[in-house]
């Protein structure tokens, strides 16, 4: 500013009032600010802007696990139309599954003042964010439940769901039941099995722990597993995979067995209903988790002090794929 105004001929308050857009300026001066701002490149600085005057920044912060997952991607997506539609810029950032960076990165966005946070956590202890929630800073967990703190989180029916679909396997007759999951580390993972496990007692089906397969984290190591245990004396007859990516998996090396084994799978997905095999989804709308839990959060802003509460979202049971051959 100092340097625009020695450019302008004027003094610092007068360039002050230009760029805040003070009233009564006198046009001439305001020409040459705003002359010398181009020359210059000058850019306002709005967190500096906010620091001195105590206002919001304007800003968010969104912390996802992976980027590159398409449930990821959908939840970023919504959450930035919505601070769009409020004149908001969104920051997002990866933790990758580790907690310590999860910290690193909410702990950075702090530091540069946001209004508030979207987190999908990685770690099981948040309570590093207290102060900064007892300072001011709303923040909404979503997907999953924060640790050793209390906040608004907004959650799908994972236990639900997956009790529906293991149900509607029994009711077809499947006792033998396979599940293959990324991490028993993982809530999501922990909710899914569990309802998995309540479905199979209340049948009477016997649960076979030998059946669950933990660390499976991509689509080879899926596929496997598959084989594994397909080559087992007593096979099971129905599959039911936790996440997407382990669908994939488990489809590739189902059709290329010929296998008319059923399979379950939580977490709907692109061109699901054209993969060659017949499958059930646990779908949901992620977009819509993401605008409940980002309307969460813009009311926490604007001034809801409330207690804060827990949202869980629905799911629902659809046939993908195509016949087998």
């Amino acid at each position: 500013m100092a340097d625009v105004a020695a450019r302008a001929g004027v003094s610092l308050k007068t360039v002050s009032r230009v760029v805040n857009d003070a009233p009564h300026v006198q046009p001439e001066l305001a020409e040459r600010v705003l002359a010398a701002v181009a020359e210059l490149g000058f850019r306002r600085n709005h967190l500096a802007s906010s620091l001195r005057s105590g206002q919001a920044t304007a800003t968010i912060g969104l912390l996802i696990e992976e980027i590159a997952n398409p449930f990821y991607a959908t939840i970023a997506g919504a959450a930035a139309e919505m601070a769009r539609q409020r004149d908001t810029m969104l920051i997002i950032a990866s933790s990758e599954e580790d907690p310590a960076r999860e910290q690193q990165l909410l702990r950075d966005m702090c530091a540069r003042r946001v209004d508030g946070l979207l987190v999908v956590p990685a770690g099981h202890d948040h309570s590093f964010l207290r102060a900064e929630v007892e300072l001011g800073t709303p923040v909404v967990f979503l997907d999953r439940p924060a640790g050793k703190l209390r906040a608004d989180t907004v959650l799908l029916d994972n236990r639900g769901g997956a009790r529906a679909g293991v149900r509607r396997l029994v009711e077809a007759g499947h006792r033998r039941v396979a599940v293959l999951l990324d991490s028993i580390g993982v809530y999501t993972m922990r909710e899914r099995l569990d309802g998995a496990q309540d479905a199979l007692v209340e049948a009477g089906a016997p649960y076979d722990n030998r059946l669950v397969r933990d660390g499976v984290r991509d689509p080879a190591a899926a596929g496997r597993v598959v084989a594994e245990l397909l080559d087992q004396p007593d096979p099971p007859t129905a599959f039911f995979s936790l996440n997407n990516r382990i669908t994939l998996g488990v489809i590739e090396e189902l059709y290329r067995r010929g296998s008319d084994a059923a399979l379950l799978a939580f977490d709907d997905f692109d061109l699901a209903r054209l993969v060659p095999y017949p499958l059930t989804v646990i779908a949901y709308d992620a977009g819509e988790l993401a605008r409940a839990a980002t309307e969460l959060l813009f009311r926490r802003i604007d001034g809801d002090r409330s207690w804060p509460h827990t949202v869980v979202h629905p799911t629902e049971l659809v046939a993908r794929g195509l016949p087998n051959r």
